[in-house]
């Protein structure tokens, strides 16, 4: 009787250990999925950008550093990592999207004709609705990032982790600049 409750015991422990290793590797692999989203979504910026290029060179013979700005926020993204969460890039080419943006106003004050033009219209449009998709997949990353990490840093996760895995934490995306301008501070310590 001991010997079998001993194998019952043995059996239930191996089980626990199966699932926890499971649900680590589930949560690991949602967020190397919402990385992909979030980096499909940046891509998708390139077509819209490829669009907006030739428009704004019509106007922009004084605005050169728009055309700049533009070539630059492609070449970063093409740059972005696709398999591995490259938190410093993507931080990079939200702040360039940023200064783009303020960019292409300028050349709307100076060329209020632009205004007008419809193409410009529509890719504007899909330039917000493209930072929209990226804003909302980078919160699915983060919190992806979050399930994950309490995953291995919770016990007895954490020991299943250390002797089978050994996966290490992954940063969460934060946008600097917002960070910088925002007066309260949390106290988590």
């Amino acid at each position: 009787m001991g010997f079998l409750i001993f194998c019952l015991i043995m059996v239930a422990a191996i089980v626990a250990i199966i699932r926890i290793r499971n649900n680590i590797v589930r949560h690991h692999n949602s967020t190397i999925r919402a990385w992909a989203d979030v980096a499909s979504y940046e891509r998708q910026k390139i077509k819209i950008l490829d669009g907006l290029y030739p428009l704004v060179e019509q106007y922009s013979s004084f605005e050169k550093g728009t055309l700049e700005k533009v070539t630059e926020l492609r070449q970063n993204i093409m740059n972005l990592n696709m398999k591995d969460a490259d938190i410093a890039q993507l931080q990079r080419i939200e702040s360039l999207n940023k200064e783009l943006m303020r960019s292409l106003n300028v050349v709307i004050e100076n060329y209020p004709e632009l205004k007008a033009n419809e193409i410009y219209l529509k890719m504007m449009n899909e330039i917000e609705e493209q930072n929209e998709n990226v804003g909302a997949a980078i919160t699915i990353y983060n919190r992806n990032v979050e399930l994950f990490n309490n995953q291995i840093q919770i016990f007895p996760h954490n020991m299943i982790n250390d002797m089978l895995l050994r996966k290490k934490a992954v940063r969460p995306f934060r946008d600097q600049n917002v960070s910088q301008n925002f007066d309260y501070r949390p106290n988590f310590h």
